[in-house]
């Protein structure tokens, strides 16, 4: 345990930032699998909707230092891989 008061703060503070990055990842990994079951049930017309919503979590979830940027990109580009492969196949 921190003796220190600012070690008492920082700890407080770390608590704190623990819960908030644990409810944005949350929000992100709920929204993720979302979109991933409207892949896998080859939903295109659901998982197109999905996308945009989706994106806006990441960047979101980047932008408050949730998850890394090269982490949240990597996310994207595979979502959107997948989206435009069952796109592509249904369209066929």
């Amino acid at each position: 345990m921190a003796h220190h008061k600012s070690a008492k703060r920082q700890w407080r503070r770390s608590l704190r930032r623990n819960e908030i990055n644990k409810r944005n990842k949350s929000t992100l990994r709920s929204q993720i699998k979302q979109l991933r079951s409207a892949i896998e049930n080859k939903d295109s017309e659901s998982a197109q909707k999905l996308l945009p919503l989706t994106f806006s979590t990441i960047d979101r979830s980047i932008k408050k230092g949730t998850i890394h940027a090269n982490t949240g990109q990597r996310y994207k580009s595979r979502l959107s891989r997948q989206v435009e492969m069952i796109g592509s196949s249904t369209s066929k």
